[in-house]
């Protein structure tokens, strides 16, 4: 991997070079577009809009948008390059983008909107495909002109590309087949929400680590990242490469103006739980620097699942939480929403999307919508052989959906054997104790790789797993 690395820059510049002397030698080019500029697409609105792609060096261009029966004009650059920011007004259309030049193109059925991102693996990508009946149950009735899907083909590549396959489609049954079922229901609820068009943008690919998603220099810029990435095997069926993805199917998207990303990833990277933290944030800082917008990026953190080592998943689980420090970023906690620990594709998928869109329509568009954070421990006293736990996200205390009292609470003293807990709820904090130890130090919930807890904020949202303690955790392969 370490040549392959070596050879990115040097592969990209070579390529760069080709593309030039086959423009140069083949003279006459008339305009040409990427794929993620057609008719029938969102335009962020109240923006700007970047326009590009190619055409003969020094041909100038004439861009007429009918929001505003504007003119602009810009000339390809030596490379045959060119590109444009056009502003854009409040939602609505449709509308058409005129281009002339040697050649004349119209673009129609064009809405101004909101334009977000979906990513990941294989949760993120299940769709009708997948036989998922919650989206096969919506599809005779997903008509909706105000929504607009566009599917990034799978691909990679070993330098970032300027274009991608795919097209914007309006939202129907035959354009949703195929396409992801939290990008989609996510996409519904916020128009619903705004009522302003959407157009949602889905690029995921099942088992993908997170290093393929994250630029190459990004991951051989930190040793460790590195050393753990060198480490993963190919597999027939998706890439492990840093960079892979992230050059052939995000790269080609950040001309693009966006409102926000959302993300359901971190099932193929639990072996490797202890550097999710620095890869993740990395990721999403450098997807941030391509685009050159601060865009909010809110993650689905990993359900319950019986993975093959001790822990993995509940440690990995701990990373995402830690990555909450990345500012403008937030963070659903789903323990609730499986039922199979099975199965690591929990078949709830509209939950999990409208606990994202909940997220972006409270701290992105700053809708009300009331305490739509799950509760997250903040801090432990101990008072005579009890614990108090104390957490934010919580205004309105804890309820229980079954049993007396909640399960998944452990509680260790110095010897640090943890055993089950008894807890009580007090308004807004629950007191944590076990008979057996008189003198508590740590606590840990919902930590193991498929618990699945009965205690809820008011507002029926899980609480996050934690622990308070930093021991050694075991991840021992699980006996068969």
């Amino acid at each position: 991997m370490t040549n392959n690395l070596n050879n990115y820059f040097r592969i990209k510049r070579s390529t760069a070079l080709l593309l030039f002397l086959f423009i140069f030698q083949n003279g006459f080019a008339a305009i040409r577009l990427p794929n993620t500029i057609s008719s029938n697409m969102v335009l962020q609105q109240n923006n700007h809009a970047t326009l590009w792609g190619w055409a003969s060096p020094a041909e100038k261009i004439f861009v007429t948008t009918s929001w505003n029966n504007k003119t602009d004009s810009v000339v390809a650059d030596g490379n045959a390059h060119w590109k444009i920011k056009i502003p854009t007004s409040t939602a609505g259309g449709p509308y058409t983008i005129t281009l002339k030049g040697q050649n004349t193109i119209t673009l129609k059925n064009i809405l101004l909107g909101e334009v977000w991102v979906c990513s990941g693996q294989s949760n993120m990508e299940w769709s009708s495909y997948q036989k998922l009946q919650q989206i096969l149950d919506e599809l005779p009735h997903s008509a909706n002109n105000n929504i607009r899907l566009f599917q990034v083909n799978k691909s990679t590549a070993t330098f970032p590309q300027d274009n991608l396959e795919g097209q914007w489609q309006v939202c129907g049954p035959e354009s949703l087949k195929g396409f992801s079922a939290v990008g989609y229901f996510f996409a519904k609820e916020l128009q619903k929400k705004l009522n302003v068009p959407v157009g949602i943008i889905n690029s995921s690919w099942g088992g993908t680590p997170a290093e393929t998603w994250t630029p190459a220099e990004v991951v051989a810029s930190n040793n460790e990242l590195l050393k753990l990435a060198e480490e993963k095997k190919p597999t027939p069926w998706w890439p492990v490469l840093p960079g892979y993805a992230y050059n052939a199917m995000i790269y080609p998207l950040t001309n693009i103006t966006i409102a926000g990303a959302i993300w359901y990833q971190g099932e193929s990277n639990t072996a490797t739980y202890s550097s999710y933290q620095t890869l993740f944030s990395s990721m999403i800082n450098s997807w941030r620097a391509a685009w050159k917008i601060d865009f909010p990026f809110y993650f689905v953190q990993i359900a319950p699942y019986t993975y093959g080592s001790n822990n993995e998943g509940n440690l990995l689980r701990e990373q995402q939480t830690k990555t909450l420090s990345t500012p403008k970023t937030g963070m659903v906690v789903i323990t609730d929403l499986v039922d199979n620990v099975k199965d690591i594709h929990p078949t709830n998928k509209i939950d999990v999307a409208k606990r994202l869109a909940s997220y972006a329509l409270a701290e992105t568009y700053h809708l009300n919508m009331g305490n739509y954070k799950s509760p997250m421990f903040r801090n432990m006293e101990i008072k005579k052989g009890k614990a108090y736990l104390y957490f934010d996200n919580a205004p309105n205390g804890f309820m229980l959906n079954s049993g007396k009292t909640a399960n998944e609470f452990l509680i260790a003293g110095a010897d640090k054997e943890f055993l089950p807990a008894t807890v009580k709820i007090e308004k807004d904090r629950l007191v944590v104790f076990n008979p057996k130890i008189k003198e508590p130090v740590a606590i840990r919930f919902s930590f193991s790789n498929t618990a699945v807890s009965n205690i809820f904020s008011k507002e029926g949202l899980p609480i996050a797993p934690f622990r308070t303690d930093d021991w050694p955790v075991n991840t021992d392969k699980v006996n068969p």
